[in-house]
């Protein structure tokens, strides 16, 4: 389903953007209110996005792509501070805590923000 018109009738315990979606998928605060109204009360909702401390990982995790064809050139100069550019067009970005934090307080429901180790930064909105 398309994060950007959800159609759905049905409501759910836990709902799940993980390894980066909220970035990859270009999600807008309208998008995570639309989230936020598929979850029963009591539910929670996971956002994922990649820590700062995993950024020599992800960055040769992309050269690794670029290598095999999978995508463009890394465009070097404009890559950096949580951004991988291609020389394709395609652009990967990341989420800062003072983002997720932003998100957070946007919803108005009681959320927490957490690192896992040293990889992903989750945002964990909980539907109270």
């Amino acid at each position: 389903m398309n994060v950007h018109s959800i159609e759905l009738k049905s409501t759910f315990d836990i709902v799940l953007c993980l390894q980066n979606g909220i970035s990859s998928m270009g999600m807008t605060p309208e998008d995570i209110k639309n989230i936020m109204n598929l979850l029963n009360f009591g539910g929670h909702a996971f956002f994922s996005t990649y820590s700062s401390k995993f950024w020599d990982c992800r960055l040769e995790w992309f050269e690794e792509q670029a290598a095999k064809g999978l995508l463009g050139e890394i465009d070097t100069e404009n890559t950096g501070d949580g951004v991988i550019v291609c020389k394709d067009g395609f652009r990967a970005t990341t989420k800062s805590p003072e983002e997720f934090e932003k998100l957070g307080r946007m919803t108005g429901y009681p959320f927490k923000i957490a690192e896992v180790d040293d990889s992903s930064l989750f945002l964990v909105i909980s539907k109270e």
